[in-house]
């Protein structure tokens, strides 16, 4: 990446800040929701729903995934720990798409338990949203890389 003479940001760098902040955003939102929205208990039984894990890790899942969210999304708005947050929320994206694949593959008619709602999984729909997400994360990863060990702004 290239610094323009006159002292602007590359594409590639704005870019970038702006995937962090908005997908930093939706992940401290939807577990926000999940805690403080719809609350603990609904997410417990959606979880539940999913028919992965029995009592008590649903509840336990419940409790910790929320939290995970809300976390890793503030650190990836703020750019703290960039690398972190963004290797947590991969994570986290790829056990929903395992539960939700596990889901499509059993025909369960369930809600996501995404952010509180009783709308039912479009499974397609949610193909495409992981799929946003894997490209946004790769986006955010190589510009980490890139970056090395060069001390950085947020």
């Amino acid at each position: 990446m290239q610094r323009e003479t006159d002292g602007t940001r590359p594409v590639g760098a704005t870019t970038a800040l702006w995937l962090r902040v908005l997908l930093g955003c939706w992940f401290f939102y939807s577990g926000g929701m999940k805690v403080f929205g719809s609350g603990i208990d609904r997410f417990t039984r959606d979880v539940a729903n999913y028919r992965l894990v029995g009592e008590p890790w649903d509840a336990v899942t419940a409790f910790t995934v929320p939290w995970a969210e809300i976390i890793a999304g503030l650190c990836l708005m703020l750019g703290v720990l960039r690398r972190g947050a963004i290797l947590t929320i991969g994570g986290l994206v790829v056990v929903f798409a395992t539960a939700v694949g596990w889901a499509w593959f059993h025909q369960l008619d369930i809600a996501c338990g995404c952010h509180g709602g009783d709308a039912k999984i479009r499974y397609w729909g949610k193909a495409a949203e992981f799929a946003g997400y894997f490209v946004a994360l790769a986006w955010l990863w190589r510009d980490e890389v890139r970056r090395g060990a060069r001390p950085s702004a947020p």
